[in-house]
């Protein structure tokens, strides 16, 4: 389940730093726009990817975001979520366009492209939140 703090920032439009796992353990750093449906975090992308292959292999994932603000020793606030992730096929496009209306502007028109291609979207299960703010 997602918490109502993850529900609330996730809404504002923050660029996600995504960290999943290289064959060899190393971290892979991307960023990513973020929606949610349902009870998971959604992210979409049209080709195959580096995050991708990795999830397919180990489909631990990690997000975190500046959220703004400062706690009372002057530490920027920011939310870590950690999670499973699973891929499905399809679908990136109509998810895009709908976080496009965030990230870019409401009258964002995404992608940029005649007939996208289906892609891909990474669904993501919450299993623990963290960092500093109201939700660390």
């Amino acid at each position: 389940m997602i918490p109502d703090s993850v529900r609330s920032l996730v809404a504002t439009g923050p660029l996600a730093h995504v960290v999943t796992l290289a064959e060899d353990g190393s971290p892979h750093v991307s960023l990513a726009w973020v929606g949610i449906e349902g009870d998971e975090l959604v992210i979409a992308t049209l080709f195959d990817q580096h995050k991708l292959r990795n999830l397919r292999r180990d489909p631990r994932i990690a997000l975190s975001f500046t959220t703004g603000g400062k706690n009372p020793m002057g530490l920027d606030h920011y939310q870590v979520v950690n999670g499973t992730a699973r891929i499905t096929e399809g679908g990136a496009a109509e998810i895009l366009a709908r976080l496009a209306k965030t990230y870019i502007g409401p009258d964002a028109v995404f992608p940029p492209m005649p007939n996208p291609p289906p892609g891909f979207t990474i669904r993501i299960s919450v299993e623990k939140v963290s960092g500093i703010g109201d939700w660390g």
